[in-house]
């Protein structure tokens, strides 16, 4: 006999005006991409992030897209990015031809382990893209120094970490590009949605007809040209004005936003913090150059059945947690691409032990006390 949901994993909830700006997207007559609501988002992102220019997507795997349309990749190149990431992050690159080229974690943040970089770069190596996991910043200081020397472009695939910090600069503002996403388990969402930073000035132009499905109406729409016409490749990345007036409401509360997750991240390290070492369980790492974005809070357990068997317990109690992201380079896709298992020993290893617990704003103390409670009893089951 199943037993009733009381605690989801996850739960979208409204931060301000999302209602009465949906309904004067839907007044003003321009409900599709494009609208007041885009542009004021835009403009939002561009002067919290810091980008030249912020142009918002459908989803962050359109966003990764179209970075991947911005280097004109070609059969044969390559892509270096950690194998511990969603599937978009690999797709985007593969669609256009290139070869995602995988490389391990480290065991501390789960980021990209940029000790690893030289050795994976060839001469057919174009760009290496890390993912900001959990919200907490890659070493981007070495990622950026290797990448200039080797002249490659960096895409931050920063779909966890809007509004987190990397030794006091906005994750999302070191690379050439960087993606962002607004899916209803991020931080701020328009149930689905994202966005694309252009931080190099040279990519604006091009970025914008690329999202425009290849043509320059972006530049006609300002003035600039009497007409727009085909210009290059490109597709339909625009969101509807009614869905950047849902995500305009959340990024006016970004304080309010942040200061939530912070209270539910700070709740589980407080009430677990003690506890976790002696039960073989290892909580979250922020090194202390990171600014996180609370994005999620997880356990390692000590064992990937000792992972498996605490899911099971608090799904018993009615409490939804849930792993993450399966090895890409032990995916059957992966292996097509000539991944084996141990290439990446710390991402199988990794992967084979986490599980993230309830995360969403509105947790309230008893909920993670709850949580907590539920989570220590299914450890006294593996004898911690």
């Amino acid at each position: 006999m199943s037993v009733p949901l009381n605690i989801p994993f996850n739960r979208a909830s409204l931060a301000g005006n999302e209602i009465e700006y949906v309904l004067e997207a839907v007044k003003n007559g321009h409900v599709s991409g494009d609208g007041p609501f885009t542009k004021r988002c835009s403009e939002f992102l561009e002067q919290h992030l810091g980008a030249d220019r912020a142009l918002l997507t459908t989803s962050c795997t359109h966003a990764l897209e179209m970075a991947a349309f911005l280097l004109d990749l070609k059969p044969g190149d390559e892509v270096i990015m950690p194998s511990f990431t969603f599937v978009s992050t690999a797709n985007a690159f593969l669609i256009r031809g290139a070869k995602p080229v995988f490389v391990d974690i480290r065991r501390d943040t789960l980021n990209l382990d940029e000790r690893l970089l030289e050795e994976r770069i060839t001469d057919r190596t174009r760009a290496i893209v890390p993912v900001h996991y959990a919200g907490v910043g890659c070493a981007m200081d070495e990622i950026g120094r290797i990448a200039g020397e080797r002249g490659l472009t960096v895409i931050e695939d920063n779909a966890h970490g809007m509004m987190g910090k990397y030794r006091g600069q906005m994750l999302g503002s070191f690379g050439a590009l960087a993606t962002l996403s607004f899916h209803e388990t991020k931080n701020f969402t328009c149930g689905e949605g994202g966005a694309l930073l252009v931080n190099d000035p040279a990519l604006v132009e091009r970025a914008e007809i690329i999202r425009e499905k290849g043509t320059n109406r972006s530049r006609f729409f300002r003035g600039e040209v009497d007409k727009y016409t085909w210009v290059d490749e490109g597709s339909s990345y625009l969101p509807s004005d009614m869905l950047a007036a849902f995500a305009l409401a959340q990024f006016e509360c970004a304080e309010a936003v942040q200061a939530a997750r912070r209270r539910v991240w700070e709740g589980y390290a407080a009430r677990l913090g003690e506890w976790a070492e002696p039960a073989g369980v290892r909580l979250p790492h922020v090194p202390e150059e990171c600014e996180q974005a609370y994005h999620m809070f997880y356990l390692i357990c000590p064992s990937g059945e000792a992972r498996d068997a605490l899911i099971a317990h608090l799904r018993s109690v009615g409490i939804l947690s849930v792993f993450h992201y399966l090895p890409l380079h032990l995916s059957p896709m992966g292996q097509r691409l000539g991944g084996r298992e141990g290439d990446c020993p710390a991402t199988e290893d990794m992967a084979d032990r986490l599980v993230r617990l309830p995360f969403y704003n509105t947790l309230g103390d008893a909920e993670i006390d709850e949580v907590c409670g539920a989570v220590m009893d299914a450890a006294r089951q593996w004898g911690a």
